[in-house]
């Protein structure tokens, strides 16, 4: 499986990843990305990595090192 990680200091709460993957990404109080996951099975990981791109503050890492 990959692993998810969010820098929270990084995220401007602008949810990209949240349209783009909701299954694994929402958005807490203060509007900071929170993940619903952290581990992405293969058959989600476009998905999860599409979302991840789609940060224009770069505040995720996909980690597939464990896939």
């Amino acid at each position: 499986m990959a692993k998810i990680t969010a820098d929270l200091h990084k995220c401007q709460g602008y949810a990209n990843c949240v349209v783009t993957d909701p299954d694994t990404f929402d958005l807490d109080d203060d509007g900071k990305v929170m993940l619903v996951r952290a581990h992405v099975a293969a058959a989600d990981l476009a998905r999860a990595d599409e979302a991840v791109r789609s940060c224009p503050a770069a505040a995720l890492m996909l980690d597939t090192s464990r896939s």
